[in-house]
C-alpha cells in the first residue's frame, strides 16, 4: 500500500488545492488505492476543501461510475438543481451543458436550496481543445476576504432566489428538467417541503422564490463559509448584449427574468458590491487544464467552483453525494 502522506500528495504544488498523484498501473489498481486510502483523504478534503486527483484513470463513463461508488457510498440526484445537465447513469450527470463560449461564474452547487450535495466528484473523460478548466476557490477564504461591511449585510438580510421556469420551450431548463417529473402536484410537495414559495404561470411555466442564508457553518468542521450564488444570480452575471437581449424577451421586471436575485427582503444588491464580490472570488480562484482519466473532488461547502469557456469538444461527468 503506498502512504498517502509521503507518496501521493504533490507537495510541489502551490498548497490550493492538494493535489494527488493517484498510483497503480491500471483503473482497478487506482480506484484500490483510494479505497484503501480513503479515511486519510477525507480528512484531507476536509483541511483543503478541495482535492485534484491526477491519473484517476476514470476515463470512460463507465468506469467514472465505477469510481463514484469508491468514493461515494450513496449519490445523490438533482432534483431542484439548475444547471443544464443529464443524467448518464443512476449516479452520474454530465457536468453542465451551457454554451461553451460562455463562463460559469465560481458557486456552491445548489446554495440556493434547502438540500445541497455534501461533496462533488468531477472527472474528465475528454478534455477541451483550449480553455475548458473547472476554476475553484475556498469558500473560507472567500468569507474572509471579503470587506467586513459586505459580509454582515449579506448576513443579516440573506439571499432570495427568483428562478422562472418555463413549462416547455423557453430559456433554461423547464420546470420537468428541474424536477425531473411531469408531476405539478409533486413539485408543489417539494416546494411545500422546502420553504420554497411558488406561483403557477398562466403560460404554464412556474415561478420558483427561495430565501436562504448567505453564510453557512460547515456540519463536520464547524467553519464558517460564504455560501450563495447572489452575484451569480443577478443578472449583471451575464454580458450586457446578453443581459439587453433577455429584457428584450422577457420585459423590464426583474422578476420575470428567467433568474434574479434580491436580499432576502427583496431589496436589491448594490452594484459595487456585487463587484466586490466578484473581484474577490477572482483573486482566490486556481485553475488546472484537464487531462483525460484526471477528477477533482470538492467538499461543497468549503470549495466553489465554476467551468472556464472553451473550444472544441469537451465532456466531463459529476457525481454528488
Amino acid at each position: 500500500m503506498h502512504d498517502l502522506s509521503e507518496s501521493a500528495v504533490d507537495r510541489s504544488s502551490p498548497g490550493y488545492p492538494t493535489i494527488v498523484r493517484v498510483p497503480g498501473a491500471s483503473a482497478p489498481e487506482r480506484f484500490a488505492w483510494i479505497a484503501a486510502n480513503k479515511a486519510q483523504l477525507d480528512r484531507t478534503l476536509l483541511r483543503s476543501g478541495a482535492i485534484r486527483l491526477e491519473g484517476l484513470g476514470a476515463d470512460t463513463p463507465e468506469l467514472f461510475e465505477t469510481a463514484s461508488g469508491v468514493f461515494f457510498d450513496e449519490a445523490a440526484g438533482y432534483v431542484g438543481g439548475d444547471s443544464p445537465r443529464t443524467r448518464v447513469s443512476s449516479r452520474v450527470y454530465t457536468s453542465t451543458e451551457y454554451p461553451p463560449t460562455q463562463a460559469i461564474s465560481l458557486h456552491n452547487e445548489m446554495s440556493f436550496a434547502a438540500t445541497w450535495p455534501a461533496q462533488l466528484l468531477f472527472g474528465c473523460i475528454v478534455p477541451a481543445e483550449h480553455g475548458g478548466a473547472t476554476p475553484v476557490a475556498d469558500s473560507r477564504a472567500i468569507l474572509q476576504a471579503l470587506d467586513r461591511s459586505i459580509v454582515e449585510e449579506f448576513t443579516a438580510r440573506g439571499v432570495c432566489y427568483i428562478r422562472n421556469l418555463p413549462g416547455g420551450n423557453g430559456f433554461g431548463r423547464s420546470w420537468q428538467q428541474t424536477f425531473e417529473t411531469d408531476d405539478g402536484a409533486a413539485v408543489e410537495r417539494y416546494c411545500r417541503q422546502t420553504g420554497s414559495e411558488f406561483t403557477w404561470k398562466a403560460d404554464g411555466g412556474l415561478r420558483l422564490i427561495q430565501r436562504r442564508p448567505a453564510v453557512a457553518v460547515h456540519p463536520l468542521t464547524g467553519e464558517t463559509v460564504w455560501f450563495n450564488q447572489a452575484d451569480q444570480y443577478h443578472p449583471s452575471t451575464h454580458p450586457p448584449t446578453v443581459y439587453e437581449a433577455l429584457v428584450g424577451v422577457y420585459g423590464d421586471d426583474p422578476a420575470d427574468l428567467p433568474s434574479n436575485a434580491t436580499f432576502g427582503d427583496g431589496g436589491p444588491f448594490p452594484p459595487e458590491m456585487l463587484t466586490t464580490i466578484r473581484q474577490t472570488i477572482a483573486q482566490l480562484t486556481v485553475a488546472f487544464p484537464w487531462e483525460r482519466g484526471d477528477a477533482l473532488w470538492l467538499d461543497n461547502m468549503l470549495a466553489c467552483h465554476g467551468r472556464q469557456p472553451f473550444s472544441g469538444p469537451r465532456r466531463i461527468l459529476v457525481s454528488m453525494a
